[in-house]
């Protein structure tokens, strides 16, 4: 009989939402396969107050799984792909990237309100440098005011009074039934989402095989070849999760894809934007950097660097 697998998941309530979704694909597609769930806290979970960029920002919320996966004390990590560093720890593989779900970033407001409406100077919640700047070069006029939290936290600011709004990832939004909370999606093409928003990595040790086996029977290809090229662009441009970058690689086949992405000042003041395809993804990641460096790149860097965002 196989040997029961331990999961590690964070104990927020989104993230053992997405530790139960990728059970449940493991346990669909391989029935034989035991696996049991253990909890563990974040350094980004104990310490709620402090921005992302004053605690270092790559591995607040994965160092302790992945410290818990090389110390045999879990078999398996499961992480949202946005907040793993670019590059992996030594003697740890991603064994399976899970099927996206929606990419886009939305408005959590009163009733009817719409980002368009708060446009003449509304007060909007956002902890994310990346939101912050395409908010604030499409809609000069709003205010942004840094918040924290888990998901439950953040949309009960919407409802204190103290904000118009606040913008979360759409999918953390659906994984934890709070959907129907978004007064407004917003497209793509007014914000790009963070490099592997609304994927799941699935972690393992790199000499575990049983444990890679059977994780593997939810790797996506469209999934792996789009998040890796912006995981990629990300770790060429030198910054981790405080970058203001939003980024969408898209890929039917795993095969080949496209990549678009935006590197702003998270104050609005300049931004480089390029696009780019290839048949991998670090053909794409390449030309995706030439073409941002054929616009503007040079001076949004100075900028980001002025501002220790690199």
């Amino acid at each position: 009989m196989p040997r029961e697998l331990v999961l590690g998941s964070r104990a927020s309530p989104l993230a053992r939402a997405q530790t139960e979704i990728v059970r449940a694909a493991i346990v669909a597609r391989s029935p034989d396969v035991r696996i049991r769930v253990v909890t563990r806290t974040s350094r980004g979970d104990h310490d709620r107050e402090r921005p992302l960029t004053e605690m270092g920002g790559v591995g607040v919320f994965t160092k302790e799984l992945e410290d818990a996966l090389l110390a045999h004390e879990i078999d398996i990590a499961v992480h949202s792909l946005k907040d793993l560093p670019t590059r992996t720890a030594a003697g740890l593989v991603i064994a399976a990237i899970t099927a996206r779900e929606d990419v886009r970033d939305a408005l959590v407001a009163a009733p009817g309100v719409r980002l368009a409406s708060l446009s003449g100077g509304g007060r909007i919640g956002t902890g994310s440098p990346r939101r912050k700047a395409q908010l604030r070069l499409a809609y000069p006029r709003l205010e942004i005011v840094p918040i924290r939290g888990n998901v439950d936290t953040r949309v009960a600011r919407a409802a204190a009074g103290d904000l118009d709004g606040v913008v979360l990832a759409l999918a953390g939004l659906k994984r934890t039934g709070l959907a129907a909370r978004a007064t407004d999606v917003f497209p793509v093409d007014l914000m790009l989402p963070a490099p592997g928003q609304g994927a799941l990595a699935i972690e393992t040790r790199a000499d575990d095989s049983e444990a890679t086996a059977a994780t593997s029977v939810v790797d996506d290809p469209g999934s792996r070849f789009a998040t890796t090229a912006e995981r990629l662009l990300l770790d060429r441009l030198g910054g981790g999760c405080n970058l203001p970058l939003g980024t969408l690689g898209e890929s039917s086949d795993g095969r080949e894809g496209t990549l678009r992405a935006v590197l702003a000042d998270p104050e609005g003041r300049v931004a480089a934007r390029g696009r780019a395809s290839g048949k991998s993804p670090e053909a794409v990641a390449d030309a995706a950097l030439a073409s941002l460096r054929g616009d503007r790149l040079d001076e949004t860097l100075a900028v980001l660097r002025s501002q220790g965002l690199i």
